[in-house]
């Protein structure tokens, strides 16, 4: 449950790095016969994500003809939803540039808060607008290495220099003013930070709003379970969300340790909840769709592409094996086969997300014709 909506940016290298040699080919052809449970999934329920994403992919050449002919496609006949597919796309095998096949599935979602606007009694935890000092810089024109990696820095006199660390700027009073909501729980407000969006049920004004990723200080995510497993408060099958609140509440002298431990800092910005059926929007700049919306590496997988994941359930056995759509990305998303299922809003989304860390498989299907993607060869 590592995702947040955006690729948040890395801190400033000394030096740009220099890209890792891969294998000849990331993506691999394949057969639908190759798929497990493909011939099971109902694909009218991965269908409206689909169109969603055709509302991106239409303005690539590759995708115009499939994405218009969708449009006339019934989609509550699951035998032509199927035959689409078939006909349109061809399934490609994801492999790891170590040349595994299969990686960890995590699990993300859309959290609910409680809050007010004004502070005062249990609202005492900010969430924050982003800063105006903060500097955005994008080096992929020059460094192509370096593409979705947008640095964050901030002037020190004539230099741009990295900008605050969490621990930086909870001992200063840099964001004082900037604060955007206040909520009655700092653990819930760290992991609305990790899921990137949420909602907040406002008291005082008996409202509910989203608040949505806004930007990032340019530090990456660090675990902070892996910290307690390092420090060995607890054990890495403890480790999950759930585990780790539990721990928090029992350790209140340290709780800000527990924070600084991640370096990354998320800011939000508030949109308004039009339909609370839709979830927040993700990479793509379209809403998610629960269970049926993941976060990918976009280094070897394409946001917005059909995407057939083949793994077990939260903490169990139980084949989860369902064609889903690559709409959003992650901070440690960060591998091949490397996927975060996003599982919707609310308690029950936020158990399963919390216990989700799985072994699955990956297959991208892409438009029959179309060149496989030069970043995943």
């Amino acid at each position: 449950m590592i995702a947040c909506t955006t690729v948040p940016p890395v801190s400033m290298p000394s030096t740009p790095a220099v890209p890792v040699a891969q294998p000849a080919e990331i993506l691999r052809s394949a057969t639908y016969a190759a798929l497990p449970g493909w011939d099971k999934d109902d694909l009218r329920e991965a269908w409206p994500a689909f169109l969603a994403s055709c509302e991106v992919l239409v303005k690539k050449a590759d995708w115009k003809e499939p994405c218009a002919i969708a449009r006339d496609v019934n989609a509550a006949d699951e035998k032509a939803v199927r035959t689409f597919f078939e006909a349109f796309f061809v399934p490609y095998r994801v492999f790891n540039p170590d040349g595994s096949d299969s990686g960890l599935v995590t699990g993300y979602y859309e959290p609910l808060l409680h809050g007010a606007r004004k502070r005062g009694g249990a609202y005492q935890t900010p969430l924050y607008r982003a800063p105006e000092d903060m500097l955005t810089i994008d080096l992929a024109s020059v460094y192509p290495e370096l593409k979705n990696m947008r640095l964050r820095g901030r002037l020190a006199g004539n230099k741009v220099v990295p900008y605050l660390s969490r621990a930086e700027m909870t001992q200063s009073n840099t964001l004082v003013g900037k604060e955007l909501l206040w909520v009655d729980d700092p653990i819930e407000a760290f992991f609305l930070q990790v899921q990137g969006s949420g909602r907040v049920q406002l008291t005082d004004t008996k409202e509910t709003v989203r608040v949505a990723y806004a930007d990032q200080n340019g530090y990456p995510y660090k675990s902070i379970g892996r910290y307690l497993v390092d420090k060995g408060e607890m054990t890495l099958d403890q480790a999950s969300a759930q585990g780790i609140k539990t721990w928090f509440a029992a350790h209140p002298s340290r709780q800000q340790e527990l924070l600084n431990a991640n370096p990354s800092y998320v800011f939000f910005k508030e949109e308004k909840l039009t339909d609370p059926k839709k979830g927040p929007k993700g990479a793509l700049g379209i809403p998610l769709t629960p269970q049926r919306s993941i976060a990918v590496d976009t280094q070897f997988v394409p946001l917005g592409v059909p995407v057939f994941i083949a793994t077990t359930q939260p903490n169990s056995d139980v084949s989860l094996q369902r064609l889903m759509l690559a709409q959003d990305t992650g901070g440690a998303i960060r591998n091949a086969v490397r996927a975060d299922y996003f599982w919707g809003f609310g308690a029950e989304a936020g158990e399963k997300a919390g216990k989700m860390k799985q072994r699955g498989t990956m297959w991208v299907l892409l438009p029959k014709l179309a060149p496989v993607p030069d970043s995943t060869r």
